[in-house]
């Protein structure tokens, strides 16, 4: 999801909810304590040089049951962080602390903000000899026999 999306969601909000992967709900006094701008630069294991670039907002629950982040008082702290940080309307990264920092991805099911679950994946896989094999389903395969009495094919 674009940062362009949130902002969008958030003014026609009354309260904000984020939702985990496992369907359970980030509890309502969460804190957003960071927005940014993270720019990552790397080698693939193909050789390739990348560069990409996300909004991370940082996600932060604690004992403190008495405030309530709203969606306003978010909007104008992402609009500060654009404005400071000179942020474009790119993909939007959550953390969220797990067993250790988790980092998702973004959606929206016209509710909850839902942290989705993201996946490593190999960059260069036609330069380092990985294929992949195709997903066949087996609803798909012919069933009719190959061979008929009588034929040679058995």
């Amino acid at each position: 999801m674009k940062l362009s999306e949130v902002k969008h969601i958030l003014k026609k909000s009354e309260a904000i909810g984020f939702q985990l992967p496992n369907g359970t709900l980030v509890p309502s006094h969460f804190h957003v304590t960071e927005v940014g701008k993270i720019t990552k630069q790397f080698i693939d294991c193909g050789g390739t040089v990348r560069n990409e670039v996300k909004v991370n907002f940082q996600l932060w629950d604690s004992n403190d049951y008495d405030h309530r982040l709203h969606p306003e008082k978010l909007l104008s702290i992402i609009e500060l962080s654009e404005k400071i940080l000179n942020i474009e309307d790119i993909e939007i990264e959550v953390e969220y602390q797990a067993d250790t920092i988790g980092k998702f991805g973004l959606d929206f099911d016209g509710k909850y903000l839902l942290l989705t679950r993201q996946q490593t994946d190999c960059l260069a896989k036609d330069n380092c000899g990985i294929s992949e094999k195709p997903k066949v389903r087996l609803s798909n395969l012919n069933t009719e026999p190959q061979c008929s009495p009588g034929g040679n094919c058995c």
